[in-house]
């Protein structure tokens, strides 16, 4: 009989800069996902899983992420909950000059489940650092979002960056599953498996 997860629950970045600021989540909306993460970390509390909140911070002059700003501020939902440990981080993977992955380690941790912002930047470095350093990962992809880009190569909006990076991220790097699914997993103390890149593409190339 396999031994149920031992989990963490990782809350990245959220953050006013993603809500009110001048990086604002623009799918899935971000009021709903909010909603998700505060309820996720209601889930972890009640279950006994350690609640890792961590926030993104830049020099006090950057756009975005300002340093003794407003918007680098926690958002409230996230802010007035309680968590286990609160970090800060300065590159995209909370795991990058942290202490994160010893503190995990110390507490014999194996699955890390992955909430907050942005899905294609934070959470995908994390998620991918995790996955190559031996950690179950877990993302609740109603629980994350996106914001469009336009640059040089073109455009993207935000539901198209969130939907590709999590289909890709559930071929491996991580079960990508909603915050529901991830309740029910919680509370049943099961695993939650990622799919794989080749039975990814076979069903692409089944459905043409």
């Amino acid at each position: 009989m396999h031994q149920p997860p031992k989990r963490a629950l990782i809350v990245i970045d959220v953050q006013n800069e993603y809500v009110t600021g001048n990086l604002r989540i623009e799918y899935p909306d971000v009021h709903s996902s909010l909603a998700n993460i505060a309820s996720a970390m209601d889930s972890a509390r009640a279950a006994g899983i350690p609640v890792v909140v961590v926030q993104h911070l830049a020099a006090a002059d950057s756009p975005l992420f300002a340093r003794g700003s407003h918007n680098a501020e926690l958002h409230p939902l996230i802010r007035d909950r309680p968590h286990t440990l609160r970090i800060e981080k300065t590159m995209a993977s909370a795991l990058t000059g942290t202490g994160l992955g010893q503190w995990l380690r110390e507490r014999d941790i194996d699955t890390l489940s992955v909430v907050g912002y942005m899905t294609h930047n934070c959470d995908d470095a994390t998620v991918r650092q995790a996955s190559h350093e031996g950690w179950r990962v877990e993302l609740l992809h109603d629980a994350a979002g996106s914001p469009p880009y336009r640059n040089a190569l073109g455009e993207a909006t935000a539901e198209e960056i969130h939907r590709v990076f999590t289909v890709v991220m559930h071929t491996g790097f991580a079960a990508v599953v909603s915050t529901e699914q991830w309740q029910a997993a919680v509370k049943s103390g099961s695993a939650l498996a990622a799919d794989s890149i080749y039975e990814s593409n076979q069903r692409a190339l089944a459905a043409r």
